[in-house]
C-alpha cells in the first residue's frame, strides 16, 4: 500500500452541514410557506445544472420560486438560504490539524454561489489547496469522472489518496476508481478509521 499524499474531503455533511439539501429544504417551505411538492418538482428538473455551475442562484430562483408573484423577496429568500450553513466545529478543528501533513482538497456537490459563500465564511482556503467543485468542474458525485479529475490535478495515484464522505454512494464510486476511502459518521469513527491507514494528525 501506497503512502497517503492527499486528503480529499466532502464538504456538506462532514465538515458543514448540508448546503441546501432536502433538509434545509424542508426549513424554507415551513418559513416562507410554499408547496412543497411545486417545489420539489421543479428544484429536481434544475438541480443538475445548478450543482454543475450551469445556472446561476437566480435562475435556479427563477425557476423554482419567482415564477409567481411572492410576498418576500429574492434576497430575504436568498439570506435565509445562507443562514442555514453551519461549520461542524470538530470536524473542521480535524481538517485543519492536518492541513501541514497532507495534501489537502474537497471533492463536492455544490452550487456556485453557496460554495463561494461557505468557502470563504468558514475560511476554507485556511486548510484547503484544491477545491474539486461540481460548479467549477461540471461534473458531480458519484460519476466517477470527478475523481479522476482530482487525480489528474494533483498528479497522483489513486492508492496515494483518501477521499471522505458521508454517503455511501459517493464512497463507494471513489472506491471503484481505487481511492481509499472512508464512510464518516463521526470525528472519532473517522480518526479511528484514518489511523488505519497511518494518517494521524
Amino acid at each position: 500500500m501506497s503512502e497517503i499524499r492527499a486528503l480529499f474531503w466532502d464538504v456538506g455533511g462532514v465538515l458543514l452541514s448540508n448546503a441546501w439539501d432536502h433538509e434545509e429544504r424542508k426549513l424554507a417551505f415551513e418559513h416562507f410557506h410554499l408547496d412543497k411538492a411545486a417545489f420539489e418538482a421543479r428544484h429536481n428538473e434544475v438541480l443538475r445544472p445548478f450543482e454543475e455551475g450551469k445556472i446561476t442562484l437566480d435562475e435556479y430562483l427563477d425557476r423554482t420560486v419567482f415564477y409567481e408573484p411572492r410576498n418576500f423577496s429574492r434576497d430575504d429568500f436568498k439570506r435565509f438560504m445562507f443562514s442555514l450553513s453551519k461549520a461542524k466545529p470538530q470536524m473542521v478543528e480535524f481538517a485543519r490539524s492536518l492541513s501541514t501533513k497532507y495534501l489537502m482538497g474537497t471533492i463536492n456537490n455544490e452550487s456556485r454561489e453557496l460554495n463561494a459563500y461557505r468557502i470563504r465564511q468558514f475560511e476554507l482556503t485556511k486548510i484547503f489547496d484544491l477545491f474539486v467543485s461540481s460548479c467549477f468542474v461540471a461534473i458531480r458525485k458519484p460519476d466517477e469522472q470527478i475523481y479522476h479529475l482530482a487525480l489528474d490535478l494533483i498528479q497522483a495515484t489513486p492508492d496515494q489518496c483518501c477521499f471522505m464522505d458521508d454517503r455511501p454512494v459517493n464512497v463507494e464510486a471513489a472506491a471503484k476508481v481505487g481511492l481509499q476511502t472512508v464512510l464518516v459518521k463521526d470525528r472519532q469513527q473517522l480518526q479511528q478509521e484514518l489511523a488505519k491507514v497511518g494518517i494521524r494528525a
